[in-house]
């Protein structure tokens, strides 16, 4: 058989919401149709994408690694209509907090001085990849460690890690802490797209508790509320100030690399002079192959 745009955005539709009804409510369809749909993409690839074999539908491992293929090749085609009878082709690029820190600025307008026939899109997406690895942006401002396979990154600079305390604790009027300051303290861990966790202490003096979080604004909410503490990086204190909230160096944890990352083969085409720009905004230029 041959596989189709459609058996594409039903098998995303599914994945989406792991469940046939409400996959097919949004795509206007019957469920057997969907189902149907479902099953000759199965055939069509030789793989199975889901498993139905208990009372709540899930994805298998090949249906994961898929989804993210097949997001990326929608959003190609989408994009690729939505610009056909356009000369402009916005350049989108994704963060998951903080952008490009106090250089966020200088990157866009430097960006439409030299680069003005494309528009250059900032997107903040709560995704560890910042919507890079299914499609979403173009290219992606990222923290700490990038393992996505399909992903290429160059390092742009580091940022040294900070804590993130009420204005009112105790510890927040110090010029500087340790990790083991903050060993008795409930600790905020952005478990979606930040690059802390209880790891980053000593084994015989991690925090025993610990608050999960999804996004830079109820971190941030969680501290200046009083129900916990958390370390970032500069960059969240200089984009990121509040009455409320105090920041205070570390002195012993390791600082944080920013990278820029771009997906591995073809892709926009003004990804080159992005990542130029970038070094020059945020730190010397690596050579590049």
């Amino acid at each position: 058989m041959s596989i189709e745009l459609r058996h594409f955005r039903c098998f995303l539709a599914i994945a989406d919401t792991l469940s046939i009804t409400r996959a097919a409510e949004r795509l206007h369809l019957t469920q057997p149709a969907v189902s149907r749909t479902l099953s000759r993409l199965e055939q069509g690839l030789g793989i199975r994408l889901v498993d139905r074999s208990t009372h709540h539908l899930a994805l298998t491992p090949d249906g994961r690694a898929f989804r993210d293929r097949a997001r990326i090749a929608v959003s190609a085609f989408d994009r690729a209509l939505a610009t056909a009878h356009h000369t402009e082709w916005p350049l989108r690029l994704g963060h998951a907090w903080s952008a490009a820190g106090t250089g966020t600025t200088a990157l866009l307008r430097r960006w439409r001085e030299e680069h003005p026939e494309t528009p250059l899109e900032l997107l903040r997406i709560d995704d560890r990849t910042a919507g890079l690895a299914r499609g979403d942006v173009d290219a992606a401002l990222l923290r700490g460690e990038v393992r996505t396979p399909g992903l290429v990154t160059e390092q742009l600079t580091t940022e040294p890690r900070v804590a993130g305390l009420p204005a009112d604790d105790p510890l927040a009027d110090r010029t500087a802490l340790s990790l083991t300051d903050l060993t008795d303290r409930t600790i905020a861990v952005n478990t979606v797209s930040g690059i802390t966790s209880l790891d980053l202490w000593p084994a015989g003096a991690r925090p025993a508790t610990s608050i999960t979080i999804g996004n830079t604004d109820d971190w941030l909410a969680a501290i200046t509320g009083g129900r916990a503490v958390g370390v970032t990086t500069s960059a969240t204190a200089e984009m990121h100030p509040h009455p409320a909230m105090a920041y205070v160096p570390l002195t012993d944890a390791p600082p944080v690399p920013v990278v820029i990352a771009w997906r591995d083969g073809p892709g926009h085409p003004g990804i080159g002079d992005l990542i130029g720009l970038a070094h020059e905004v945020m730190g010397r230029r690596c050579d590049r192959p």
